[in-house]
């Protein structure tokens, strides 16, 4: 495919935390590393998080400095790459001039997570894409938007997501029989987040002999209704599973972010504890936790599961690019996936603990799959190359 002039958008700078920076600066190398010309957009419209103040602030001064430290750090070059517009619309980054010039050669708009306001001069590019990370939360309100009896909040929100060309999930079931995601509307094509796979390789072995994972506890927003029925998020899972660590003598540690979690009663079931902000302030003390892990250990939201989306963690695909197995719960995934090497599949209690002890009884075979699996299915080479194919042709 000839060099196209892409921007893609996310939180980067609005979350300054490292596993939201690599969710989208992966998207940014990984496209100028197959020679397109590519830039990173944060508009949101919010104001951004302060991680020393545990507040939201409208001065982004750190935020805009943390993205552009990021970026010189990935790749050389990536910062001169970047345009942030705060809630007050400063520019930092690329000059409103710069950014201008930019939108006017662009051929595609990736708008990654809905987060992205579509300002009039955006939808002057020719192709819009929408990239739904977060599925069934982003397509609960169809239903009622249908039917006539969505809100105006949840009307609006479907209106401007309307307003994109074409549309891509993470919930790679979507719109199939077994899926209880609504499809209606956008019809949504299966996509996965593409990891850079030079950024993740081990060149030593994991530190400590731990299951580790980084998560929030609960979703600061309602869970999603469809159908009458609310589902959840992680914590709902994990109630499930709580017991685990007295069922075995491995060590499952929880990097723990928001979310308000009980930290006494995990305590008391045998799970050991981190603080999640110090495991990833950056994408680099954020890789450094995956690599010192021996593998991943981690629910899914209740969203992702009862609804049977399909829908892989992404950070979960960091853990196999550096030669980590993962023992994840199964969303559907394995429909499509190869699991029982590399990824292993649980769907309850015995199925996690099956998945753990098969990890440590033979781990350099799994570590060895783990990578094959990256290599197949998340290389962002493959990932990002199919998603223009399939938008351009």
């Amino acid at each position: 495919m000839k060099p196209r002039t892409v921007i893609v958008t996310g939180l980067a700078a609005t979350f300054p935390v490292g596993g939201v920076a690599w969710d989208y600066l992966q998207y940014l190398l990984g496209f100028v590393r197959l020679g397109h010309d590519a830039y990173y957009l944060e508009d949101t419209g919010m104001w951004t998080f302060d991680p020393f103040q545990d507040t939201f602030s409208e001065d982004a001064t750190y935020n805009a400095g943390y993205l552009a430290d990021c970026l010189k750090a990935l790749a050389p070059g990536l910062e001169k790459r970047f345009c942030f517009r705060d809630t007050n619309d400063k520019h930092w980054g690329l000059s409103r001039e710069e950014f201008a010039a930019v939108v006017d050669k662009a051929d595609v708009f990736i708008n990654i997570s809905t987060t992205c306001q579509l300002r009039d001069e955006y939808k002057k590019i020719p192709v819009k894409i929408l990239i739904d990370s977060d599925p069934l939360y982003t397509q609960s309100g169809i239903p009622g938007f249908l039917d006539g009896t969505a809100d105006e909040k949840t009307v609006s929100a479907i209106e401007r997501m309307k307003e994109h060309d074409l549309f891509f999930s993470f919930g790679e079931n979507v719109g199939k029989p077994d899926c209880k995601v609504p499809a209606d509307i956008f019809g949504w094509k299966p996509t996965r987040q593409p990891i850079v796979l030079d950024c993740w390789k081990a060149d030593r072995a994991p530190g400590r002999d731990v299951f580790t994972t980084v998560l929030s506890w609960k979703p600061v927003e309602k869970g999603p209704v469809v159908g009458g029925v609310t589902y959840g998020g992680k914590n709902l899972e994990f109630e499930r599973l709580i017991d685990l660590p007295r069922r075995t003598d491995a060590h499952l540690e929880l990097a723990l972010g928001g979310g308000k979690p009980p930290r006494e009663r995990l305590l008391e079931h045998g799970w050991k504890l981190v603080d999640g902000y110090a495991m990833s302030s950056t994408p680099w003390k954020y890789r450094d936790y995956i690599l010192d892990s021996q593998a991943e250990f981690s629910m899914a939201k209740n969203a992702y599961v009862a609804s049977r989306s399909g829908w892989f963690s992404c950070r979960s695909a960091c853990y196999l690019a550096a030669g980590r197995p993962v023992v994840v719960q199964d969303t559907g995934f394995s429909d499509f996936i190869p699991v029982g090497e590399g990824i292993l599949a649980f769907s309850d209690l015995d199925g996690a603990l099956a998945g753990i002890e098969a990890a440590r009884k033979d781990w350099a075979r799994h570590s060895r799959a783990s990578l094959s699996l990256a290599q197949e299915f998340f290389d962002s080479d493959r990932v990002l190359s199919a998603l223009l194919q399939e938008a351009l042709g």
